[in-house]
Formats: structure tokens, sequence, C-alpha cells
């Protein structure tokens, strides 16, 4: 739905105080599952909001995962720092703020048709979304992939519309410095030919409840 509209005005994707207050519970209680599943959820969210076109905004807590509701009388509960659940979340935040900031593909076009792309829209049922970042130069595009259910997708394929080419994984919310498993991480991705003329593929793995942002080699 967002897509409707965004190339009409300069608008930001805000968690802001209104979401955290008056009995609407902090962020991380919003997410279902265990503690895994409901950091994993979040970090995914995280993920979404910071990859999508616009411009950011989080309310102070959100970034650690706060775990009572905004109380202007007190002060954020900081010794949750202390464990690595909400640690993670932190480390997955600065990460994601250092991505938007490093990318062009992420700020320069974010406000018009050329910065936008969506991308093997055929998984609904598996719920995985796909979309592409792109700036000016085709090296600075970026591959987005969230997978919105619990389940590993070892293997998944995609096509892409170019030369042989190889991929790095420049984020992945699963790392073990986020609190996710570590087990999905992908290291140096190669396409390969496909049996259609100009077609190409590409192969990784989608940890549950998690995000994979790729992009191009440096040649």
């Amino acid at each position: 739905f967002s897509m409707m509209y965004y190339y009409d005005e300069n608008f930001m994707l805000p968690l802001s105080h209104d979401e955290v207050v008056h009995g609407k519970s902090p962020m991380i209680y919003k997410m279902p599952g265990d503690d895994w599943q409901k950091f994993a959820n979040l970090r995914l969210l995280y993920s979404y909001m910071f990859m999508h076109p616009g411009s950011k905004l989080l309310f102070m807590g959100n970034e650690f995962g706060q775990t009572e509701e905004w109380n202007y009388k007190t002060s954020l509960r900081w010794d949750l720092l202390q464990f690595e659940s909400h640690n993670g979340l932190k480390n997955c935040v600065a990460k994601l703020n250092a991505v938007l900031k490093n990318e062009n593909a992420l700020h320069i076009n974010q406000f018009n048709t050329n910065g936008f792309e969506w991308f093997d829209l055929t998984h609904r049922a598996e719920s995985v979304l796909s979309f592409k970042r792109k700036g000016d130069l085709i090296e600075d595009e970026l591959l987005v992939f969230l997978n919105m259910t619990p389940i590993e997708r070892i293997g998944w394929v995609v096509e892409i519309n170019e030369p042989i080419s190889t991929w790095v994984e420049i984020f992945n919310s699963d790392s073990k410095n986020y609190w996710g498993t570590g087990n999905y991480i992908n290291s140096d991705i190669q396409s390969s030919k496909t049996e259609v003329y100009d077609k190409h593929r590409i192969s990784f793995s989608l940890p549950p409840l998690g995000a994979c942002v790729l992009k191009r080699a440096k040649i």
C-alpha cells in the first residue's frame, strides 16, 4: 500500500512515542512468539523499515527493545543492555543506520521512481517479500529479501536478468551479533546460467523471520 503514494510526497517512516504509550505495549511485546521470535520479528520489522523508501524515525527505547511503555517520569531501561537479546537488537539498529548512511541506493533516489523496484513477486505462499533499491549506478543496486515466516529457506533461488556476477551479503538480521543464530549467513554468492537465454540465478539461505540484503561484489 505504501508504494501507491510514496512517489507523490516526501514522507517519514515513524515508530513514534504514540506507538508505545496508553496501553499499546512496547514494541518488543507487540511481536508474537517466544522471546527469540519476538526479537527476530522486531529485527525483521526494523530491517523492512530501513530498507523501505522514506526517512526513518525510532522513538527512544525502541532501538534496544524497551520492555515497558514509555513514561516521561522515568528514564529508559538502559540496564536491559546487560542482556544479549537487547544488546543484540541495539547492534542490529546500529548496523541498519550504517547501511542507510553508506549505501547510495537507500537515499539518493528515495523519493523518485528510479530508487525502488519490486523483485521476484512469485512467492506469496511462502511470505517472502523482495525488492530492489537503486542509486544512480548499477553498482549501487541492492537486493532486499524479507522472510516473514519462522520457516528457514535453505537454497532459496531467484533469477536475475544480467550477466554472470558475484553478490555479497552486506546485512543479515540473523547475525549472532544481533542475537540471531548465525546459521544462515551467506558468503560470496555466485550467479549461474539458467536454461533460458540471458537469464541467470543466484542461490542463498534466508533465515527464519529474517532479512538479507545483497550487493554486487566490486570487481
